[in-house]
């Protein structure tokens, strides 16, 4: 199996945050090996695609993620 990419990673991300945080853990952790592997330091998501797409939600998404070691950026913010 290949090592995702990091536009794979998010789309597991987004259906995890979708799905109740199904296992996001571990798709937080295949995201941050796809971003040391592209030499990316931020991930940027969608806020509309997020299940809680308010201030609250996104500063909540952003200290989880942080974390666990990956900083979390919004497009369009």
């Amino acid at each position: 199996m290949s090592e995702p990419s990091v536009a794979e990673a998010t789309e597991t991300i987004y259906a995890s945050l979708q799905a109740d945080n199904a296992d996001i853990d571990a798709h937080i952790a295949s995201l941050k090996q796809a971003m040391a592997r592209e030499g990316i330091k931020e991930a940027v998501f969608d806020p509309s695609k997020l299940a809680q797409n308010n201030r609250s939600g996104r500063k909540t998404m952003q200290a989880y993620f942080r974390q666990r070691g990956v900083k979390v950026t919004f497009s369009g913010a």
